[in-house]
């Protein structure tokens, strides 16, 4: 018996060394298309936690990897990842990875599908980025300038008086979308009526959109979509400086300064970067009547992001930022507002800021997250002017017309992160705030209203089979409204508590290497609240126009429905992608306006629930890039935005003046962009871009009291831009840049004229030929 043990110990003893030595060890160079090599790459096994980084000659080891067939994964910052399968037979072994440039961005890394870093074509849901090439390539100096290249999405100006702008996704009002600020929601409804015109390009380092529900990971307001806005990270040592001059039509200046500047340690343990613009703008009519189509701006803006890692494990964010803009449109823009016929003015100064602290577990497949973030704006506004009249009465009117907004929204939460070896499991608590005080003295308005919501939510990423995975999750929201609404002698009141559970099922099938299919269900929801982008004040026919909060309003519910194919494919060095996307959106008691009555030299309008309503339809998106000196992508979509019965938006004082429809306003059943960008030489750039306006229904409001409805005509603007780089010596650059927006002037003709004017009657591109010139000086390539 005791040999019996002996011989099975030393059967062991000699196994297990065996079984050790059967571990491969693979030995590789990452290099690119010209045969150089690409340092930092990251190279890991498929289905294990084997992984390693290339040095500077992109050499890279892994030990310990899997008898047989191995999958290996190759990633690197601007490269296409590559996938490559190894059957190993011996047990050291060499490998050259080659990878090619990934000119159309299809493989940066993403977190607005899941709340956590994963490779775009690997996202169960469609993400588009938007990033400096294409704020360069459309010369945006604004947010508001450059969301609308992309399919599913449009961007409009809704005021001439303030130049309120909104960006819509697949048909629906800016209020429908979640806006976010490195993926916390403290961009408040108050910031979003004017805050995309105050986020410069300069500040962003991407903008991630995601078209349909997104309430299951971020709550309340995500029904169309979100739009999360990146801030630049210090990732090297750089700065840049730039000067942007604009000439609108030939006879108003639009000019921009801004730069960026980043510090990181040679260990990578710590890094700032900081950046700022200051913008000025002259007003510009387009009718010479006196008032202004397009408003006075001067907006300047400043904000930092650092990061401390106290050890490899562990890593402390902070961002701040500060904005102050000023705006004003009308008449006499040199004189007090109460001594003139209509102007909005606004002045406003806004805090930004947030902490986040990441730990993560030595085997990095935990991580927890803990944040706050916040946002303190405060707006001193006019609203109001004589109308054309000199009477007493319109003078005390007009000179107490002035009013104070104070706002304050913040966040705060923790996320807890695990990576399975094929699955991901996400689960968080998270806490929102917002608290509005807004008084017009003049005419008796006044809010003040509070929301609190708690929401929890999780979600887990299943990995069902090598070509198919499924991401299933819910978020829980309980929330608490609480304000009061008064304007002259009506008074409105919420007290409301409310649950609301928002799930989400999305799956992601690659049918083939080049062809993947996504589809999916999200439930969303938008809470009865005062401010939004229809809270904002216009004028028609010379009179104040405010939205004032409806009674028994009930919460707005969503279901929204997407499916895609997405053809992804090298032809040669050519990358190509193809883009077909579908969606269904059905919207529970959507909230609208309606026009009720004239009282006090105030025209009422009333937010009600509506009838039920659609919107459906479909995005496509073509984006071809044979070399690095060339890259085109054109998208376009077509969509009907309808109710399911008739809705009234018109309340006359007969029956007979009502106005009903069952098709959105403002809502064109086509449009679309294009983006060429071309290297013509190494240092002459070439960029042609342009936005398709479709057909719309426009309301126009009468100096009489009635509303016509105009089918408004599709428009085409097109961008050149020229750029030249000079590079000084290593590390030291400078641009010289010119252009046209708009180059053939397509743009409304047909504006509302003197101080009686409807100032919403806005519709088409937001601004006309204009002219641009300016230098970049820096460490850029």
């Amino acid at each position: 018996m005791k040999k019996i043990y002996y011989k099975l110990f030393l059967t062991l003893l000699y196994s297990i060394p065996m079984a050790l030595l059967a571990q491969n060890t693979i030995t590789g160079k990452v290099t690119n298309a010209q045969h150089e090599p690409i340092p930092q790459a990251t190279v890991v096994v498929e289905g294990t936690s084997v992984g390693a980084s290339t040095n500077e000659q992109g050499n890279f080891i892994l030990t310990n990897v899997p008898q047989n067939k191995t999958t290996i994964i190759t990633r690197a910052v601007g490269y296409q990842t590559q996938k490559k399968t190894w059957t190993a037979t011996q047990q050291q072994a060499f490998v050259e990875i080659q990878l090619l440039e990934d000119n159309l961005n299809l493989n940066e890394v993403v977190v607005s599908a899941t709340r956590y870093g994963l490779d775009r074509r690997e996202a169960p849901v469609v993400v588009n980025v938007l990033g400096p090439k294409l704020f360069n390539a459309t010369q945006s100096v604004a947010m508001s300038e450059t969301l609308a290249y992309q399919p599913g999405v449009r961007v409009e100006n809704n005021c001439q008086n303030c130049g309120f702008s909104q960006v819509r996704l697949n048909g629906l009002e800016g209020a429908y979308s979640q806006i976010l600020i490195n993926s916390r929601s403290v961009f408040s409804a108050l910031n979003s009526v004017y805050g995309l015109d105050q986020i410069p390009t300069s500040m962003i380092d991407r903008i991630e959109v995601v078209r349909s529900g997104g309430s299951a990971l971020f709550g309340a307001n995500a029904i169309a979509g979100t739009i999360n806005i990146i801030t630049k990270d210090p990732v090297e040592n750089d700065w840049q400086i730039k000067s942007t001059n604009s000439l609108i039509n030939g006879t108003s200046w639009d000019n921009t300064i801004d730069f960026n500047t980043s510090f990181v340690e040679d260990d990578l343990m710590n890094g700032v970067t900081f950046y700022g613009m200051h913008r000025d703008r002259q007003p510009w009519d387009a009718n010479d009547d006196g008032f202004s189509e397009i408003t006075k701006l001067r907006n300047t803006t400043f904000g930092t992001k650092a990061f401390f890692k106290p050890s490899e494990y562990n890593k402390i964010t902070l961002d701040m930022s500060v904005l102050n803009e000023f705006r004003r449109g009308g008449d006499r823009l040199d004189l007090a507002p109460h001594f003139t016929d209509i102007t909005e003015q606004i002045q406003t100064n806004s805090f930004i800021g947030g902490l986040t602290y990441d730990h993560y577990s030595k085997d990095w497949k935990h991580k927890m997250s803990v944040y706050a973030s916040a946002q303190k704006s405060k707006r001193d506004s006019y609203y109001g002017g004589l109308g054309g009249s000199r009477t007493h009465q319109d003078s005390v009117v007009a000179a107490n017309s002035y009013g104070t907004t104070d706002d304050f929204a913040m966040v705060a939460g923790g996320q807890y992160t695990y990576h399975f070896e094929r699955d991901v499991f996400t689960a968080g608590v998270e806490y929102n705030m917002n608290r509005t005080e807004d008084d017009i003295p003049a005419y008796k308005r006044s809010i003040d209203q509070r929301t609190h919501a708690v929401g929890t939510y999780a979600q887990y990423e299943w990995k069902v089979i090598d070509q198919l995975k499924a991401l299933m999750g819910a978020r829980y929201d309980y929330t608490y409204v609480n304000g009061t609404y008064r304007l002259l002698d009506r008074n409105r009141a919420s007290d409301q508590r409310f649950g609301t559970f928002s799930p989400r099922l999305t799956i992601l099938y690659d049918i083939t290497p080049e062809l993947q299919f996504r589809g999916g269900y999200a439930r969303g929801f938008r809470a009865p609240q005062a401010f939004n982008e229809d809270m904002h004040v216009t004028s028609i026919g010379g009179q104040q126009v405010f939205v004032l909060m409806g009674e028994d309003l009930k919460t707005e519910y969503s279901n929204a429905y997407t499916g895609s194919f997405n053809y992804t494919r090298n032809f040669g060095s050519t990358q190509a992608s193809l883009l077909v996307e579908g969606f269904f959106t059905d919207l529970q008691n959507p909230f609208t306006t309606v026009m009720t009555s004239e009282e006090a030299d105030i025209i009422l309008q009333e937010m009600r629930n509506g009838s039920r309503s659609r919107v459906y339809g479909s995005n496509v998106e073509l984006s071809i890039a044979p070399s690095n000196a060339l890259s085109i992508q054109a998208g376009g979509t077509i969509q009907r935005s309808k109710y399911n019965e008739e809705q009234l938006i018109f309340e006359g004082e007969n029956p007979v003046d009502n106005i009903v429809t069952t098709r959105y306003m403002r809502t064109p059943n086509m449009y679309g962009y294009l983006n060429t960008n071309i290297k013509a030489t190494k240092q002459l750039a070439v960029d042609l871009t342009g936005v398709y306006t479709g057909r719309m229904l426009v309301p126009h409001y009468q100096p009489d009291g009635r509303m016509l409805v105009k089918d408004a005509r599709d428009f085409v603007e097109l961008n050149l831009r020229l750029g030249y780089t000079f590079s000084v010596k290593k590390d030291f650059n400078v641009e010289l840049f010119t252009g046209v927006q708009n180059m053939f002037n397509a743009f409304q003709k047909d504006f509302d004229k003197g101080a009686l004017r409807d100032s919403d009657y806005v519709y088409g591109p937001t601004k006309p030929r204009t002219f641009t010139f300016g230098v970049k000086i820096g460490h850029f390539h």
